[in-house]
């Protein structure tokens, strides 16, 4: 069936070897050792590299016919699972999409394979603005990817999420039927698309507000202990007049043990704030530091740091650490406002140096919190469901970065209009399929319990994990 579709769009390029549609096939679904012993063997059958949108229809239409499954995919650097192509078929690559379509003051379009830190290369030049938050694969991450699968980055302390309204202004989206339709969402109908993994659209556009461009300067902070540092953190997001871009809690060892890129800048035991703040507000912070016991370890300027401090933070906290052991895994976590910072230490005592703090303080639904992407000493499955288990008993509610379905994963819920768009976008559930729980088992609710089924051989030889 492969090679009769191929042949029914020429001039579309293919990658049909097996080796390289596996590894496009693939995301970094492995920091969950629970989905890297699920999806270890889920592999396309091969890869389209559509070049621009009226072959993403080409595509489509065809696919549509012959009853393929489609997963569209950006730079693959999610870690849901959210591009492995579970039922096979074609992987949509969008990067050869990758144009900047127009800027100006406050706003840009951008084809969604466009690569953020390109995005923000352009729009610097051309009309002073930068991206208003980005995760901490900026250098490889793809627009449309940040927005079908990511949620915040580096710049949610001061413009929340992606689901935040204002942040998204319109995504245009190709639907997967007989005859695809362009569609453009705007104002709330973004919803019916934004971190949907690309499951009832496809995403080829994508206009979002602009942030004022500023120089950026990386600042670690070190604390006594792990309070000191989350409260310097939390003071630090709620100060409106200080223009900064992340504001996030390491607690030792973790800093000591995984930041090889600051080896010898650490104290041992001390707790860590990696902050990117605007280089004129930096005389503000001194006051703020000291009424917290801590104190400047690490000073550079974003763009001339070897390895910058958002690739320290976010999901790259994780990274670093599995570079150099295997067995860690980790959490997604709320810490729900107005409590969150007694939440966080009631849990940080309770799991120890088990469960390592790691925080990202954010803007979240007009209130300053704090997300928790907490390593994992990893041991079974049984005692990381019980850690999951015992967070969310005690008033935390984790995303579960061990599920691949929306549901289980970012929403805890069944969201009724990403569904209903399904229905109309993508009738045949042809689009990126078992990743919408609510589509595969309408009776799913967030209380019952559901088998994961295996995908491929769980004995498979082991993912080349990119960890360079």
């Amino acid at each position: 069936m492969i090679p009769e579709l191929i042949a029914a769009l020429p001039g579309v390029a293919f990658i049909t070897d097996a080796a390289l549609v596996r590894q496009r096939s693939r995301d970094f679904f492995w920091y969950s050792p629970v989905l890297k012993r699920q999806l270890n063997g889920v592999t396309a059958d091969a890869v389209a590299l559509p070049k621009d949108e009226a072959e993403v229809i080409r595509i489509l239409a065809e696919c549509h016919a012959r009853r393929i499954p489609v997963t569209p995919r950006g730079a693959g650097t999610g870690n849901y699972g959210q591009a492995m192509p579970l039922k096979g078929g074609i992987v949509l690559d969008l990067s050869a999409m990758d144009r900047v379509l127009w800027a100006k003051p406050g706003l840009l379009r951008a084809q969604a394979g466009a690569k953020l830190i390109a995005i923000d290369e352009q729009v610097r030049r051309e009309v002073g603005g930068e991206l208003r938050f980005h995760p901490s694969t900026k250098r490889t991450a793809t627009i449309g990817g940040f927005i079908a699968g990511g949620s915040a980055g580096a710049g949610s302390c001061m413009w929340g999420s992606l689901r935040e309204p204002g942040n998204i202004l319109g995504l245009r989206v190709v639907t997967m039927e007989a005859e695809p339709r362009v569609l453009e969402l705007r104002g709330a109908e973004i919803d019916k698309a934004n971190h949907a993994y690309g499951t009832n659209g496809v995403i080829t556009e994508v206009e979002v507000p602009l942030a004022p461009a500023h120089e950026w300067v990386d600042v670690m902070l070190g604390f006594p202990t792990l309070m000191d540092a989350a409260r310097f953190a939390d003071a630090l997001t709620r100060a409106d007049g200080i223009v900064k871009k992340l504001a996030c809690v390491v607690a030792a060892p973790v800093p000591q043990q995984y930041f090889k890129a600051f080896d010898g800048v650490i104290p041992a035991g001390m707790h860590v704030v990696l902050a990117m703040v605007a280089a004129p507000f930096l005389e503000a912070l001194p006051p703020y530091v000291e009424r917290h016991s801590g104190r400047e370890l690490y000073r550079c300027p974003t763009e001339q740091a070897a390895v910058p401090l958002y690739e320290h933070s976010w999901n790259h906290t994780t990274l670093q650490a599995l570079k150099l052991d295997r067995t860690i895994t980790y959490l997604q976590t709320l810490f729900p406002p107005p409590g969150h910072l007694a939440l966080v230490e009631k849990m940080a005592a309770m799991f120890g140096d088990e469960v390592p703090m790691h925080l990202e303080f954010v803007r979240f639904g007009g209130e300053v919190t704090c997300f928790g992407l907490q390593l994992v000493r990893y041991t079974t499955e049984e005692r990381l469901a019980e850690i999951i288990r015992l967070h969310e008993e005690n008033g935390c509610p984790i995303f579960n970065p061990h599920a691949f379905t929306l549901e289980e994963g970012g929403m805890k819920r069944v969201d009724a209009r990403q569904l209903a768009f399904k229905k109309e976008a993508d009738p045949l559930g042809l689009l990126n399929p078992g990743k919408m729980l609510a589509w595969d088992n309408p009776s799913w609710s967030p209380e019952a319990p559901r088998s994961h089924y295996m995908f491929g051989d769980p004995d498979a030889p082991e993912v080349e994990e990119a960890l360079e």
